[in-house]
């Protein structure tokens, strides 16, 4: 038995545990507050995250041949001056490929085991630190977004694949006897092995906001189901990655096996190497996390690799009637500004009845409801300390265009409710900021919300009432995909349909959610993606995440006994 898998046991047992149960635990810690960590251990990673600027980072590939890097913090403008390995793909395939060749061969639990090992080392306090101020200082996320986040909500979604992972390969027995007559012959009994054949290499495209929420089960499921793993980071957000490849690559060397199991291609925007990867002859699984048009495009075009995506989608809200008005606001408002509205689950689509809701204190306009939500947006922010933590900064300098060229196209179709202006970042006055821009427009003008736009854009929809903003929200679904979707009704009746109309649409749904981050989801317990609209063809995490990612093959015998 593995010496790593014994060691880490009972959290594989408590992560299924999880899952099977769909409770809320979480292995990890997601708070920072020095009352938990003391005071040395902050320090620490503060310390060793500024020891890397400004140096080449240290990490053993193969196929070395330059050096590339080009972040810069979101937060202080500046370089970050780290350079990478830049690495022949050709050579990165062949030690992936040599590496695999053991790897295969070994038991569930020594692979379950070391991948284990991994998480463990991720969560300790020190990594998870470290992590954090990498996370900030290029996808510019907020330090407590980061460490919660990117680190125990991340890993979280880690070990539950991997549970996942051991749970699928645990199914399948070693070895069986079998026997049956045909006809009158005498009985044939036959011995059987059963081999659970990993696919191949597996390459890892992880996102510029949140890469390792995604890259942790991605390289979680394959390593655990025997395939090697090549990861692709953004340009923008390579640090955090080179990070946990670093130490995964520690473990394996460690443990007695071959790093190069699994191995970075760093790249730059204006050569990248996203395609070389996925379109190699050895690749055979993809994971990619990243716009929807590219995505779309390589679930078409990549008929060589299992495929597995979450891109983004028109995430939508209804409000049909409510008891009350402003904290349903506030919930919405939260969501339009949380992470600057770079996740996944950021509110986009809010549809309200031209004609008005019914709340506990009467009729309010459709006019009133966008009031208060546009109030309760200003609430958020009115505190600089409560919109650095709450909008973190841009990862990007487009996002100012996209904001700019939105504003321009709503002449003549809408208005602009809250026009969107940067906030000043109490720590760092040179922080690429924006607040949400908040557009209103007739539910006609689906050519202007209905689509994905990355970054605090959101439109107020005036529909005819509240089931004609189903209907229309619900094709969004169907043409543009969505991750997630809300609901706010006192009627019943109307959440019943809603519910139908939404999972029928291939969508989750959430009702009346109050008093929590509704952008907010949980490991072990929500399925994130459904697979079954545009917004990504895959779940995090069901047992399909990971029983594509291996195959069984079989040897038969007579059972001489």
């Amino acid at each position: 038995m593995s010496v790593q898998f014994e060691r880490h046991r009972a959290l594989l047992d408590m992560a299924l545990e999880a899952c099977h149960r769909r409770h809320a635990w979480t292995a990890f810690p997601e708070s920072p507050s020095s009352k938990i960590h003391g005071a040395d251990i902050p320090a620490e990673g503060l310390k060793k995250f500024q020891s890397l600027l400004g140096q080449p980072f240290e990490i053993d590939l193969p196929g070395v041949e330059g050096k590339v890097g080009e972040e810069h913090s979101p937060f202080t403008g500046e370089a970050l001056g780290i350079s990478y390995p830049q690495v022949d793909v050709d050579a990165t395939f062949a030690a992936a490929k040599m590496a695999r060749q053991d790897w295969q061969h070994q038991s569930i639990e020594e692979r379950v085991g070391i991948c284990l090992e991994m998480m463990a080392r991720l969560g300790s306090a020190s990594e998870l630190f470290v992590n954090a101020h990498a996370t900030v200082h290029t996808a510019g996320q907020s330090f407590i977004m980061a460490f919660a986040g990117c680190g125990a909500n991340a890993l979280d979604r880690g070990l539950e694949a991997l549970a996942y992972a051991y749970k699928a390969m645990s199914d399948i027995p070693s070895s069986a006897d079998w026997s049956r007559r045909f006809g009158a012959a005498p009985e044939i009994h036959l011995h059987k092995r059963y081999r659970l054949m990993p696919l191949g290499t597996a390459v890892v495209v992880t996102c510029a906001t949140f890469p390792q929420w995604n890259g942790y089960p991605a390289i979680m499921a394959n390593l655990a189901t025997g395939n090697a793993v090549v990861v692709k980071p953004h340009p923008r957000t390579i640090l955090p990655v080179a990070l946990f490849v670093r130490t995964m690559r520690e473990v394996l060397r460690e443990s007695g096996h071959d790093p190069n199991l699994l191995t970075l291609v760093a790249d730059t925007r204006s050569k990248p190497a996203t395609l070389p990867l996925i379109n190699h002859a050895d690749t055979r699984i993809v994971d990619f996390t990243g716009g929807p048009e590219f995505g779309r495009w390589i679930e078409q075009n990549c008929p060589h690799a299992q495929v597995y995506t979450e891109t983004a989608g028109c995430n939508s809200v209804i409000i049909e009637s409510v008891d009350d008005l402003d904290a349903v606001c506030d919930a919405i408002a939260h969501s339009l500004c949380q992470a600057s509205a770079q996740m996944c689950t950021s509110v986009q689509n809010i549809f309200v009845s031209r004609e008005g809701i019914e709340t506990r204190q009467g009729k309010a306009s459709f006019e009133t409801v966008c009031d208060t939500l546009r109030a309760a947006v200003e609430r958020q922010l009115e505190d600089p300390k409560r919109a650095a933590f709450l909008c973190g900064a841009l990862v990007d300098q487009g996002i100012y265009e996209a904001i700019a060229d939105m504003e321009q196209a709503v002449a003549g179709k809408g208005h602009i409710l809250r026009s969107s202006t940067p906030y000043a970042h109490p720590e760092y006055p040179a922080a690429r900021t924006a607040t949400p821009l908040m557009v209103v427009v007739d539910a006609r003008e689906g050519a202007l919300y209905g689509r994905e736009h990355f970054g605090p854009i959101s439109f107020l929809i005036a529909c005819d009432d509240a089931d004609h903003g189903l209907r229309r929200a619900t094709e969004d679904v169907r043409l543009h995909g969505a991750i997630t979707s809300h609901v706010y009704s006192s009627d019943a009746s109307f959440l019943e349909r809603a519910e139908r109309a939404y999972h029928e649409a291939g969508a989750s749904l959430s009702c009346n959610l109050l008093g929590m981050p509704i952008n907010f989801a949980a490991a072990y317990s929500d399925f994130h993606v459904t697979g079954l609209n545009p917004a990504g063809n895959a779940c995090l995490t069901d047992l399909a995440f990971v029983t594509g990612r291996f195959r069984i093959v079989q040897t038969r015998f007579p059972d001489r006994s």
